[in-house]
């Protein structure tokens, strides 16, 4: 089974893929969860290179 589009978010996040490639249509359900996996993991990821890791 493909990975859910939070799960593709979340994985680009660490990947460093920026959050404008995301490929589901925008104002869909699926493009909705893409983003917030990603902003989830971005969000996370700078707020460990900001304590000086």
């Amino acid at each position: 089974m493909a990975d859910d589009p939070f799960e593709q978010g979340e994985r680009a996040a660490r990947d460093n893929i920026p959050a404008e490639t995301n490929p589901y249509p925008e104002g869909t359900e699926d493009y909705a969860l893409w983003a917030a996996g990603h902003e989830r993991v971005a969000t996370a990821m700078e707020a460990s290179q900001s304590e000086g890791s």
